[in-house]
């Protein structure tokens, strides 16, 4: 099995509990001595295969891969069980391409989100926004700790593990770009403006940015291209996918700096979003919708099982009520449920076909 996501998610920390239930043997392959004891995998690997093997930061030991392959087929011969070897990794599989292409039929992939609304209750929705859901950072004994951590985990990102997926990147550069998207949330993408500023190419940023959205950092929402004769806006959409690292980036360490900051309800609507794409999974497909004259959704999801399509519309409060874009939008589109999410609502409808609830109420739904 392969449990992927960001560093500093807990990662390790569950692998651990899991492992300490059985035999088992853990190698962290950012140790140099853990990586000298696989100079011969095959050899080294061998000896543990009635126990499980726990491979930390396997994308630091790539040439791994086809031992693992190896050693899995000949358990297999012998009649082993599986669940011989967990990998663990602070990347997307897309990165990991050793893995998916040396692997392919005998591993699968967990994904290892941020904490979410649901597991830290209802009650710790807005401080779950502010600080985000890395655990460090969220338990924090005070909002200056939060941030500091937040601060360090991005630099230490740029300066130490940005270059150790691919040492030819200019991880400089790479940070530019991941500041001007946290400027830009919530925002169409623009590659041309951004490679301006950068002096670099259009491809080029196209590419940086896969990067950040390999290391699980960026969220680009794709747009909802239904055939219905209307002129669509087609760039995607760009999110810093954790907004406890989008307000550190921008300086935000507290409720009052992010509720006077322009990027606030962008920063809401990142979060909102996160938020339901974890729960939903990959059972459907996240999206959003705009036409050239303003009709609009923030997130659609296309069920995979039924083809349903959900129109969500993303506010903080009912303060001020959905725009007429919104309904124009699910006036065309016709989905199957439209609902309006807020930070807190108990559950209502303003129209026949509109409901509004809060996102804990609607997260554990979905998940239910």
């Amino acid at each position: 099995m392969g449990l992927l996501g960001p560093r500093q998610v807990g990662k390790t920390t569950l692998a651990l509990a899991l492992a300490r239930t059985q035999d088992h043997v853990y190698l962290d392959l950012e140790n140099p001595e853990d990586r000298q004891s696989l100079e011969n995998p095959i050899f080294f690997l061998r000896q543990f295969e009635n126990s499980l093997v726990v491979l930390d930061e396997i994308h630091r030991v790539p040439e791994l891969f086809p031992a693992l392959r190896g050693l899995i087929d000949e358990g297999r011969r012998k009649g082993l069980e599986t669940g011989r070897f967990l990998i663990l990794g602070s990347a997307s599989v897309d990165l990991i391409k050793q893995s998916s292409e040396s692997l392919a039929g005998r591993i699968e992939y967990v994904s290892l989100e941020p904490l979410s609304g649901t597991e830290v209750g209802e009650e710790e929705i807005g401080r779950l926004w502010l600080r985000g859901g890395f655990p460090l950072s969220f338990v924090a004994s005070s909002e200056e700790d939060s941030i500091v951590w937040r601060k360090n985990f991005v630099r230490t990102y740029v300066e130490r593990d940005m270059p150790r997926f691919s040492s030819r990147l200019p991880t400089g550069l790479i940070a530019r770009l991941w500041t001007m998207l946290a400027h830009n949330q919530g925002t169409m993408l623009n590659s041309a403006r951004l490679a301006s500023s950068l002096e670099v190419t259009s491809p080029t940023v196209s590419r940086y940015i896969e990067f950040l959205e390999d290391l699980l950092l960026v969220r680009k929402l794709n747009t909802f291209s239904p055939n219905l004769g209307k002129r669509l806006v087609k760039a995607p959409k760009i999110y810093i996918r954790d907004t406890g690292l989008l307000h550190a980036m921008l300086n935000l360490q507290s409720n009052d700096d992010l509720f006077r900051h322009p990027v606030c309800g962008f920063s809401w609507e990142g979060f909102v979003i996160e938020q339901i794409v974890g729960a939903v999974g990959d059972r459907a497909t996240p999206m959003f919708y705009r036409t050239a004259d303003g009709a609009e959704i923030d997130l659609l999801l296309e069920w995979h099982r039924t083809g349903d399509l959900w129109a969500i519309e993303i506010k903080q409060s009912m303060s001020r009520p959905p725009s007429r874009g919104f309904y124009s939008a699910i006036d065309t589109i016709r989905p199957r449920r439209s609902i309006v999410v807020c930070m807190s609502q108990r559950p209502y409808r303003i129209r026949n076909d509109v409901e509004v609830c809060g996102l804990f109420h609607f997260l554990r739904e979905v998940l239910e």
